[in-house]
């Protein structure tokens, strides 16, 4: 018996490898991770947003705004320099400087420290005679960049700025000329009045102009303590005052952040056994329903019994889903090496909960398992269905109990959620092996991992003796599909 199962499950593990579909889905996910980074390096539009500034009051508040916008882009760099340090564990290369301290919130001198010290490019330098082996460090784009305003635009009267203006906002149609997106005027008479004009290319975004709004307001408020008599630096000093302000989060890797990181890996195993299991149990069903139509099956019994082609095709369409996930994994391997490490530091965080052989085992324990449920449903509609458009009219609706509650889950389990719809859907047993999987990362007790393996296993075997009965009663029957009350009554029939 034995035998004739592992023939016909290298059959259709043929059957199935030999279709193109099965190459293309195969290689599709591979090529469009390595065609990616490429693509995106000539698809990538900028998001630096230009700005152009306009003043007639002297220069002194242009150059402030310039300056602002200099120094929030280096806290930006600054920033993101601490967390690469962090990261990778680089703040023994001079633990004194701004980016090798994380608890606080960089205020405008720890900026200008780390500024006055040569930037990134001093601290990576630092960082590279301390540790030549550290990684690359990608400083974020700039937010902003200033650009110069033309002379049709500096030179403009006030009333006549935004006439001129009108072209490098909105360029003609067929224009190669990049349009700027913001234009602020400082009119003359600045600080006597506080007004100022700013001009957008569409909606303006908040962040920016609640920037321009408080540099501004500090300079009216420089100008209006002059007025009243307080010593210029006095007054230039008063806006300099402000909180050093201490920011105190769970450690790197904990709290919500923690169990987002560990379920990355369990969620990724959730999503490819839905997607693994609905490609291959499509090209399962493709070939019952062919082989019923062609009257390849009398051929197929004469030579082996139900049973046997049963457990074979289930045996070959696994095969199949593990093969895939297995060229998946190689290649993520792969491209582990192929950037010196880099993704396999990225992930490290993410294998934590899959790490012993226990969460291994549970995870191919359920992967087997929700192959198994969901591929004999498969089988059953292909033994029952005498052409695709049949199989479709079964085949939709199956997809639809399978994949809306595990989309919601996998939602639920991305938010940090834990309610009822997640614990349902654990003891449900056509949807416990997705939702013990995605649940893997954010911790699950042991007995839970017990009962619901000893009920999946359960539900498995009825599941094989109920659909099995249907699946041999339908293998030579003819007539039309069955109504759901007739397959109910396959079910009941003894073999």
């Amino acid at each position: 018996m034995m035998h004739h199962i592992l023939l016909v499950a290298g059959r259709e593990f043929r059957q199935i490898a030999a279709t193109r579909s099965f190459w293309v889905t195969l290689l599709i996910l591979p090529l469009a991770f390595a065609i990616g980074p490429i693509a995106s390096r000539f698809l990538d539009k900028s998001d630096t947003q230009r700005v152009m500034l306009i003043d007639r009051s002297g220069g002194a508040t242009a150059q402030a705004i310039a300056s602002r916008i200099e120094l929030d882009e280096q806290r930006r760099v600054l920033t993101q320099l601490s967390r690469f340090v962090e990261s990778n564990r680089l703040e023994a290369a001079d633990p004194s400087a701004p980016w090798a301290r994380h608890d606080r919130w960089y205020s405008d001198a720890d900026v200008a420290r780390f500024v006055a010290a040569g930037g990134a490019k001093a601290a990576l330098a630092r960082i590279r005679a301390t540790d030549p082996k550290a990684p690359d460090f990608d400083a974020p784009d700039p937010a902003y960049s200033i650009v110069p305003a033309p002379a049709s635009v500096a030179a403009a009267p006030p009333e006549r700025i935004g006439e001129a203006l009108e072209p490098l906002l909105r360029p003609a149609a067929g224009s190669k000329a990049r349009p700027i997106d913001y234009a602020i005027y400082i009119p003359a008479d600045f600080g006597r009045s506080p007004d100022v004009r700013l001009w957008a290319n569409g909606a303006p975004s908040s962040a920016f102009v609640t920037m321009v709004q408080a540099l501004l307001g500090q300079e009216l408020k420089v100008r209006y303590l002059q007025a009243n008599g307080v010593a210029a630096p006095v007054a230039a000093a008063s806006t300099q005052i402000a909180p050093n302000i201490a920011v105190v989060v769970p450690p790197r890797g904990s709290g919500r952040e923690r169990v987002l990181i560990r379920s990355i890996l369990p969620l990724a195993c959730a999503y490819i056994l839905l997607m693994s299991l609905v490609l291959s149990g499509s090209w399962m069903l493709q070939g019952s329903v062919e082989e019923r139509s062609n009257k390849l099956i009398e051929t197929v019994l004469a030579c082996v019994s139900p049973n046997e082609l049963m457990y074979g095709k289930l045996i070959g369409t696994v095969g199949i889903g593990l093969s895939m996930v297995a060229t998946w994994a190689v290649c993520g391997i792969v491209a582990a090496f192929a950037t010196h490490g880099a993704i396999a530091e990225m992930i490290r965080p993410a294998l934590e909960p899959v790490s012993s052989f226990g969460a291994i085992a549970t995870i191919l324990y359920f992967f087997v398992a929700g192959y198994l449920i969901v591929a004999m449903i498969f089988l059953v509609i292909g033994a029952v269905s005498d052409s695709m458009r049949d199989a479709q009219g079964y085949l939709t609706p199956v997809l639809l109990v399978v994949m809306i509650p595990v989309t919601l889950l996998v939602q639920a389990v991305l938010r940090g959620a834990s309610g009822p719809l997640v614990e349902l859907l654990t003891w449900i047993p056509i949807w416990t092996p997705f939702a013990v999987l995605a649940r893997l990362g954010s911790g699950m007790p042991l007995w839970q991992i017990w009962a619901t393996g000893a009920l999946t296993a359960a539900f498995i075997v009825v599941e094989v003796v109920l659909l099995g009965r249907i699946f041999r009663a339908s293998l030579l029957a003819s007539g039309g599909r069955p109504n759901f009350g007739a397959l109910l009554g396959l079910m009941r029939r003894a073999a």
